[in-house]
C-alpha cells in the first residue's frame, strides 16, 4: 500500500513539474489589451505590488503576454517586458465582417425602381416634370430609381451616353432609349419590366405599360443599358 501511494505522489509530481500551468499555455504568445476605467496601468519589475515600475502603461495598450500566475500576468511592449496585475488586461479580440450582399442589393433597387414606376401609372406627361403631379419620360425613370437609391443624370441622352452598360438582351429595370424624332438622336427613355414589356410615360397616354414590339416603338429603338 505505502509503495502505491508513493508511486502515486511521484507520478503527481512528475506531471506538476513537467507540464505549464492552464495560464501559462493559454497566455503563452497572446495579444492583450489594457482595460482600465482611468489613468494608466503599472507594470512592474516582478509579479508584486512592491516591485519596482518600469512602465505606464496607457488604456488600450496591446501587450503580450508570455505567461499568468497567481493574479500576475508577464508581458512585453514596446521593447519592455514587465509584470502587470492579470485583472487590468483583456484578450484582443478580431471581429468578423460579413460579406456584402451585392447581388440581393442588385435584385432589390431594380424592383423598387419598377415597383415605384407602376406606382405611378396613369400620372400625365408633362414636359419637364419629375414629380407626381406629371412626368416627362425621363422624370418618370430618374423619379423611380431616386425612390430604390440610384442616382441618374436628368435627360435620355445623357442616361444613354453616361449611365449604365450597353446590352442587347433585356433584364427587368434595364433603360431602352428611343430616337421619337428620328436619326439616332435619343429622345425617350423607359423601364423594361419583362415579358417584353416596359414602363415610360408617353405624350399621349401619360405613365402606361406598352410592348416592346409595338409598331410604333420597335423601329425607333436605339439601344439599352443595364443600371
Amino acid at each position: 500500500m505505502f509503495k502505491r501511494i508513493l508511486a502515486s505522489m511521484l507520478l503527481f509530481a512528475l506531471v506538476a513539474t513537467v507540464a505549464p500551468s492552464i495560464d501559462q499555455a493559454s497566455a503563452s504568445g497572446t495579444t492583450y489589451y489594457v482595460k482600465v476605467n482611468s489613468g494608466s496601468l503599472n507594470m512592474r519589475n516582478k509579479p508584486a505590488t512592491s516591485g519596482k515600475i518600469v512602465a505606464k502603461l496607457p488604456k488600450n495598450q496591446l501587450v503580450t503576454v508570455s505567461s499568468q500566475s497567481k493574479g500576475w500576468a508577464k508581458v512585453s511592449t514596446k521593447g519592455k517586458t514587465g509584470y502587470v496585475s492579470s485583472k487590468y488586461i483583456a484578450p484582443k479580440t478580431t471581429k468578423k465582417t460579413s460579406a456584402p450582399k451585392t447581388v440581393t442589393k442588385t435584385a432589390d433597387y431594380k424592383a423598387k425602381a419598377i415597383s415605384v414606376a407602376k406606382s405611378n401609372l396613369g400620372v400625365k406627361y408633362k414636359w419637364g416634370g419629375n414629380t407626381t403631379s406629371g412626368f416627362d419620360c425621363s422624370g418618370l425613370v430618374t423619379y423611380s430609381y431616386d425612390k430604390a437609391g440610384v442616382k441618374l443624370p436628368r435627360t435620355a441622352a445623357e442616361m444613354y451616353s453616361k449611365a449604365g452598360t450597353k446590352v442587347t438582351s433585356f433584364q427587368p429595370g434595364d433603360l431602352l432609349f428611343y430616337a421619337t424624332s428620328g436619326g439616332k438622336k435619343v429622345t425617350h427613355v423607359a423601364i423594361y419590366i419583362g415579358n417584353g414589356q416596359m414602363i415610360h410615360s408617353a405624350t399621349s397616354k401619360g405613365v402606361s405599360i406598352v410592348s416592346i414590339n409595338n409598331s410604333y416603338w420597335k423601329p425607333r429603338f436605339i439601344g439599352a443599358k443595364r443600371i
